[in-house]
């Protein structure tokens, strides 16, 4: 009669385990990256959005708009992450009217505010933030 309610007992705490798995699975949603997009040239010599937040794992996508050629460049100065600025920049001119680039932002960026600008623009106003949440 042990042996029955002790394989009862067992039987009914893996069906527990197996349940609370399951519905872990079913019920729970994993964190999507998104994708973000940022005119450059929007209206004139500007960033549309000028500041757009984002989540590590996410990518920005710069479009060129009006008035090309434009570029992203981060400040490492005016950043949280100097090495990430540098790596997140696209020295490469677009000049194109709808010609695209991404930025990813890797899962580990560190949270913070991060100026870019373009660089043939910035004295214009040109300049934008990205921050990281």
């Amino acid at each position: 009669m042990r042996f029955i309610s002790s394989l009862s007992k067992s039987v009914a705490l893996l069906a527990s385990v197996v349940m609370l798995v399951i519905s872990s699975l079913v019920f729970s949603h994993p964190a999507e990256a998104a994708n973000h997009t940022v005119t450059m040239g929007a209206g004139g010599l500007q960033f549309s959005p000028k500041k757009v937040a984002v989540k590590p794992g996410d990518t920005v996508t710069f479009k060129n708009g009006m008035l090309p050629p434009h570029n992203v460049m981060f400040n490492p100065a005016k950043s949280p992450d100097s090495e990430l600025s540098k790596s997140l920049s696209h020295k490469e001119m677009a000049s194109k009217a709808g010609e695209s680039f991404d930025v990813n932002i890797p899962a580990d960026a560190k949270v913070g505010d991060y100026e870019f600008f373009c660089v043939p623009h910035r004295g214009a106003g040109m300049v934008g933030h990205m921050v990281v949440e």
